[in-house]
């Protein structure tokens, strides 16, 4: 289940830079090697502070979540790979993930079909040659890959073995399936996860995209022995809402599902830079944010403007902070196409939104 955190300061604009946590001051280095750590609890700080390399010294970052009842944790904003590969090439995407890694961000999102395999390989180049292994939870999703769709059992350990392989790791974290299969009994699928969890190559399982429906079944095969789903990932954001509000959350909650919205920012439409059709790129991502214009989507840009506006901060912020706002969300998975972008996003942790400013933007976005 998600939790709040309290923690006031806005970020900085650059890796290295101070922030300023209630009167004290904290410098970040983009790669900072976690040693331990030690948290406080009041009722006014929900927050970590962890032990980094000798030259900067311990910093502070809100306090991690945990994934489901795996042990999992990490801060509570994934970073997603989606782009990593295809509008991302290895150098930019490895600033991003130094300049993620370095303010404290430790779960990494990712599937086997992103730009067809290279952003499992450059996580896992960019692990290797950082020695980031063991701080990073590595999240990947299976199911759509062209020379593995993980239908049956021998093809799903071929799709796990493959990521197994581009990410350079001996276990997968967390491990979900992309699409649900209706043509494929849910337990014939979950067996083989057994396996793999048996074999050590899987530590837990998570779902992507599955109905109330299957989600329940799940749940009884989990009563029966077989591995119990411990995250749904979908997509969910202020433009998006639809999909999950309902029968999904209401599911998510009482199965303690910790939920991770992919498309957080709405392809990046949520960080308002893409105010008209001239404003968009030339591309998919650039087609899928101009479609987001319309009354609705200003609307909504306005309310996230005011918001964003009263703490000082970026309207792709204030986004986020109302995600983690709701009660099944344990941390939105978010993309950054530049290092310089990751402090804003990371940023979202440190909102505690007033109730009238979460009436504001939910009235914005209905």
């Amino acid at each position: 289940m998600a939790r709040r955190h309290s923690m006031q300061g806005h970020a900085a604009s650059v890796a290295g830079a101070t922030y300023t946590q209630r009167g004290r001051a904290t410098t970040l280095s983009p790669l900072d090697d976690e040693v331990e750590g030690t948290a406080t609890d009041t009722a006014e700080h929900r927050i970590e502070t962890i032990t980094s390399n000798p030259l900067s010294g311990p910093i502070t970052v809100p306090r991690r979540v945990t994934i489901g009842d795996t042990g999992l944790s990490g801060h509570p904003l994934a970073l997603g790979g989606s782009t990593f590969g295809w509008t991302v090439d290895p150098e930019a995407a490895f600033a991003v993930l130094d300049r993620y890694a370095g303010t404290g961000g430790a779960i990494i999102d990712t599937a086997d079909s992103f730009a067809g395999g290279r952003s499992e390989s450059i996580i896992g180049a960019w692990m290797a040659s950082r020695g980031t292994r063991d701080r990073m939870v590595v999240s990947t999703r299976v199911g759509r890959h062209p020379d593995h769709r993980a239908r049956g059992r021998v093809d799903l350990v071929a799709a796990v073995d493959d990521s197994l392989r581009r990410l350079d790791v001996d276990r997968i974290d967390l491990l979900c399936f992309h699409d649900d299969d209706l043509e494929i009994p849910l337990e014939e699928r979950l067996g083989a996860v057994d396996a793999l969890i048996a074999a050590g190559k899987v530590r837990a399982i998570g779902a992507s995209d599955f109905s109330p429906e299957r989600l329940i079944e799940a749940r009884v095969l989990a009563a029966n022995g077989l591995p119990r789903l411990e995250a749904l990932t979908t997509k969910y954001n202020l433009l998006d809402r639809r999909t999950f509000e309902g029968a999904p959350e209401l599911v998510a909650h009482a199965q303690g599902l910790s939920v991770l919205p992919y498309f957080a920012l709405a392809n990046g439409f949520l960080g308002g830079g893409v105010r008209r059709r001239s404003d968009a790129r030339h591309d998919a991502r650039g087609a899928r944010q101009a479609a987001h214009l319309g009354r609705r989507g200003h609307r909504v840009l306005a309310a996230l403007d005011a918001v964003a506006f009263a703490h000082g901060v970026q309207p792709a912020t204030i986004a986020l902070a109302w995600l983690l706002a709701k009660p099944t969300v344990t941390a939105p998975v978010v993309s950054a196409t530049r290092a310089e972008q990751v402090e804003a996003l990371m940023g979202a942790a440190d909102i505690e939104l007033q109730r009238s400013e979460l009436v504001e933007l939910d009235r914005a976005s209905a």
